[in-house]
Order: C-alpha cells, then structure tokens, then sequence
C-alpha cells in the first residue's frame, strides 16, 4: 500500500476510534448492560427451565449468539452513524476530492465499525464469564467468523448511511429489518427445532448462518454446514463492498 495511502486509513481509522471512544457511556456501556439483561432473564431464568439444547445448558447455547447480537449491532450502528454524520456535515467531500481511492474511504469506516464491534463483543464475552464457563472448540473459527461478520455490518451500515437523508433513517434498517432477522437467526434456539418447512426458510436468513459458525467455534455444534457458512460471509463481503465502492465512486447521495 502507497505511504500515503496508509496515513489516510490508519488517520480514519484512529478517527472513528477516538469518536466512539469519547462516548463510551453511549457506545459500549448500553451492549454490556443489554448483554447482561439476557444472560440473566434467559439464561439463568428461562434457561433453567428448558434445561439442555443440543448437549449444553440453555446459557451455553446462547451465550455465543448473544455475542454475535452484539457484533451485529455495534458494527453496523457505528459506520452507519458515523458515516451519515460526515455526510450531513459535509465533511465526507473533502475526503472525496482529497487523493484517497475510494477503497480506502470504505477501508477506513468499516475499519471503525470493526474496532467497535470487537470491542463489545470482547466485552460482552467476559460478562458472560460470570455467568457460564465458555468451551472453546475452535479458535479459529471464532475468530474468522466474527471478523468476517464484523465487516459484512459495517458494509451493510455504510450502504444504509449513503441512501440515509435524516438521521432517522439510520433507525429504519436496524429496526424493521436487523432486529427481526438476528432475533430469528437461531441466536435463542435451534433451528433443528422447526418444522422442515420453518427450517428452509429460516437458512434464507444470512445470520443463521454467522451465529451457527460462530456457536461451532465455541461448542463444536451447528445446524449448518461450516462451509456454507464461511461461503453465504464471503458472498455477502464481496457483494456489499461491491456496492459500497459503486455508491461512493458515483458519489450517490454523497454530492450535493
């Protein structure tokens, strides 16, 4: 990578580090209380009530999603956010004029919203330390799914941020269309559970397939082929940056 090139993505980069960093009250503190709600009302409540699910205990089983959940979230809320904010204050066309290739625009507000999400996520991962002993089967796996699916957000976030005109509408995507899909991506039970029809329909979900990868890394069980889900994560990144890079090149949105 050209010098400057790197000065530009390590500059964005510490950038939106710094912007979520000062507002850590409403940043990182909000998912760890949210995560801790769940492992409590879930998993210590419910959870014993349901007992096992494919071999572990109810809290087991979901703590690996609710960290996804988080990862999800985070990594999307925070390019979308950021993002529609340099729009809005017109800060984003002089990065657009400036001799930065778009890749490194993109490169450098996904970046962020990685950071941020593997923050959480980390953070969220040591809350439910106090509540259940993680089983690590593959490091691997956990690692490569989570950064994989980190990206796949902070793509999706940016996308949303260029067709976004007011900051509601950063709202409308995560509302009506994340949080219905996390919450029937298998993140609370397993999909072997449905009906063969409810089941066909449930792998149209991109998420099963990231919480199934990333449940496998932690407890060696899935109700979905490893590969196919490392394949749906690399179709969507090659996809969604795809269009990223044709919306900021064409300047949609982005040029008033």
């Amino acid at each position: 990578m050209n010098h400057l090139y790197w000065v530009a993505f390590r500059s964005l980069i510490s950038k939106e580090v710094i912007r979520f960093s000062r507002i850590w009250v409403q940043t990182i503190v909000p998912p760890a209380i949210t995560m801790t709600l769940y492992f409590i009302i879930f998993g210590n409540l419910i959870g014993s009530r349901i007992g096992e699910m494919s071999g572990f205990s109810y809290m087991e089983y979901i703590v690996p999603g609710l960290i996804m959940m988080s990862v999800i979230t985070n990594s999307y809320s925070n390019v979308a956010s950021s993002f529609f904010s340099s729009k809005f204050q017109r800060n984003i066309e002089e990065l657009l004029v400036a001799p930065v290739p778009n890749y490194i625009i993109i490169a450098g507000f996904v970046g962020g919203g990685v950071v941020r999400g593997l923050a959480v996520g980390t953070i969220v991962t040591f809350v439910s330390l106090f509540f259940v002993d993680l089983n690590i089967a593959h490091w691997w796996v956990i690692l490569l799914t989570v950064l994989m699916t980190s990206i796949v957000f902070s793509l999706g976030g940016l996308i949303n941020a260029v067709y976004a005109r007011t900051f509601d509408d950063i709202s409308i995507i995560p509302t009506f269309v994340l949080t219905p899909l996390t919450y029937l991506g298998g993140v609370f039970y397993s999909i072997s559970l449905l009906p063969e029809f409810w089941q066909g329909v449930s792998k149209l979900n991109p998420i099963v397939y990231m919480v199934n990868a990333f449940r496998y890394g932690f407890l060696g069980v899935a109700d979905v082929s490893i590969a196919t889900s490392f394949s749906v994560l690399g179709v969507f990144i090659v996809g969604l940056y795809a269009v990223a890079w044709s919306l900021v090149s064409r300047g949609v949105g982005l040029r008033s």
